[in-house]
């Protein structure tokens, strides 16, 4: 489930980076970067590499089939118990079906690399998904100063982080009293 929210979360990004201009996403350079490093991750070889591939983007392909139907089914709280009962089913049942795909695709790999080397490649896609959507974030990347983490913006706006979580949107202590 953490791995389907985090595929979605970067699609949702990328749209939103392109409809904001900021970057331009480009499906054919992103698919050869992920399989360049999944393939150098999981130390995969040409031939492995040539089996595994056709198989992962035909996975990848009926994902994004089922996540435009979750797009579409959409985050609009209905107005009644009984629809918020449908939509919560429906919800459930678009996540049984990621996960069968998922299954279903997991056999398939193991007919062409080894076990360990699938495990290298699931773990290395979650690590490129990860490394992208830090890169998307604008380059907000924590640094440890003086002891508490501060995260630095491009744009110099730097906020302090207390992991108290006592911080306000400006990046001020807020102590509950009055002045």
């Amino acid at each position: 489930m953490k791995r389907l929210s985090l595929l979605l979360l970067v699609f949702v990004l990328a749209y939103v980076a392109h409809a904001q201009g900021q970057q331009r996403f480009d499906p054919a350079k992103f698919d050869a970067e992920q399989q360049q490093f999944i393939t150098k991750s999981a130390c995969l070889t040409e031939q492995e590499a040539a089996r595994f591939f056709p198989l992962f983007r035909e996975m990848q392909k009926k994902q994004r089939a089922i996540y435009e139907r979750q797009r579409k089914l959409g985050f609009n709280k209905p107005s009644t118990e009984k629809g918020c009962a449908e939509s919560i089913r429906q919800h459930d049942q678009i996540d049984l079906e990621l996960k069968q795909i998922q299954q279903t695709y997991h056999n398939k790999f193991l007919r062409v690399i080894p076990a360990s080397k699938l495990y290298d490649v699931l773990q290395a896609e979650d690590r490129f998904f990860r490394m992208k959507l830090r890169s998307w974030g604008g380059g907000m990347q924590p640094n440890m100063v003086n002891g508490n983490n501060q995260f630095n913006r491009p744009n110099g706006n730097n906020h302090r982080f207390n992991p108290n979580g006592n911080n306000n949107r400006f990046g001020r202590q807020n102590n509950n009293r009055q002045r």
